[in-house]
């Protein structure tokens, strides 16, 4: 191990990292976490992740997108997450908070997107 992957070891087993990010929910989850330095609430991350969804503003989610996307959150993908460790998820609360697995599975999503990025092709006659 180097170094710099030692900044990143994941205090989790590997199969429980792979189940954790093997769903986009749960990869924009972590990463929001990561962004932040406190616990989120469910109809935070439930307004964020309807908002990429949809492309559009978050000013500009419908409720109907809001709960859809809430449902999901506190039925499955907040507990599977506390479950295996990669936050802590306050089911009476309905806030979920980082844990020490999250930025380092956080990091490893971002060099993932990063290396798997398709720019868009460019129409060359505008």
């Amino acid at each position: 191990m180097t170094s710099e992957d030692a900044g990143h070891a994941i205090p989790v087993n590997p199969n429980d990292a792979f189940t954790a990010v093997s769903n986009g929910r749960r990869r924009q989850i972590l990463l929001s976490l990561d962004q932040t330095n406190g616990p989120l609430t469910a109809s935070e991350l439930a307004v964020e992740i309807a908002a990429i969804e949809n492309l559009v503003d978050p000013s500009e989610v419908t409720g109907k997108q809001r709960t859809t996307v809430y449902v999901s959150l506190i039925q499955s993908h907040l507990p599977k997450l506390d479950e295996l460790g990669l936050a802590e998820f306050d089911e009476r609360g309905k806030e979920i908070c980082p844990t020490d697995a999250t930025e380092p599975v956080a990091s490893h999503i971002r060099r993932i997107e990063t290396a798997c990025y398709v720019p868009e092709e460019t129409d060359e006659r505008d």
